[in-house]
């Protein structure tokens, strides 16, 4: 009796080591969702890259001029900064319906449900490679070096991942039960992307207004693990301290949470 209570204590713990143990599951299903998305385009996921680097583009030249700043530092800053928030965001926003788009497999197929949030991680990853492109052709085109410190941005992303998939994961639990939530996470992403130095540098704002939307915005030190590597700088210590506990304490209570619903959600369906 009592190991059964355990067991049942800990099952979403034993989903998420279930569908890790099986990764190959979830690289595949994103694979081929990605080609069926894209099977009568000739171009695929390029046209996101194509949208993207327009967006870099306008952006960096109408924002450089408005802020007085060198295209040379100012669009490789955006390019990096959009290409990766733009992966963070789309994956946050899909997490809110990754269990409820999925339901007709869930209540079907007896695999781990983690399995269908890392589908969902690695779909939105594969477009960010896509993306990812576009920042050496701006370097190139303003004449900016890419140093060795470019390879320190990797371990970034694996931080970025780790934090993507217990967000993916309590996003996908919660706004399941309570699906009105997915509007309000919407509005929450529109404010951190223009509170967040996104398409604005942390030099162009007051040491005060640096020190709310800078340094107490976790997203900011989770950005910076990647794209100061990709400009030649170094990530502080403080945004690899915040970085990592982010994704250690949010994992935690994500387990926690896991836990406790995983059974309802097939109900909640």
């Amino acid at each position: 009796m009592a190991l059964g209570t355990e067991y049942k204590n800990w099952q979403g713990f034993e989903d998420v080591k279930e569908g890790i143990s099986d990764i190959q599951l979830p690289l595949l299903l994103a694979k081929a969702e990605i080609k069926r998305r894209y099977r009568r385009s000739t171009l695929g996921p390029f046209w996101i890259t194509i949208s993207t680097a327009v967006t870099i583009t306008t952006i960096g030249f109408i924002f450089g001029k408005i802020f007085k700043s060198p295209l040379s530092e100012f669009l490789p800053f955006i390019a990096a900064g959009l290409i990766l928030w733009n992966f963070i965001s789309s994956t946050i926003s899909d997490s809110c319906a990754v269990f409820v788009q999925s339901e007709a497999s869930i209540k079907q197929l007896p695999l781990p449900l983690f399995t269908y949030v890392e589908q969902l991680v690695i779909r939105n990853f594969y477009i960010f490679l896509h993306n990812i492109v576009i920042f050496p052709v701006v370097c190139f085109v303003t004449g900016r070096a890419l140093g060795l410190n470019c390879f320190l941005s990797i371990p970034g992303i694996i931080i970025v991942l780790l934090n993507l998939l217990w967000v993916s994961l309590a996003l996908g639990i919660v706004c399941t039960r309570y699906r009105d939530l997915t509007q309000i996470v919407q509005s929450i992403l529109q404010i951190l992307f223009y509170v967040t130095p996104i398409i604005w540098m942390p030099n162009q704002v007051s040491a005060r207004v640096a020190s709310i939307f800078i340094e107490l915005n976790p997203v900011y030190h989770i950005l910076s693990i990647v794209r100061a590597p990709l400009m030649n700088n170094q990530p502080s210590m403080l945004n690899w301290i915040v970085s990592i506990l982010v994704a250690v304490i949010g994992w935690i209570v994500t387990i926690m949470l896991f836990n406790h619903y995983k059974k309802r959600i097939a109900y909640w369906l």
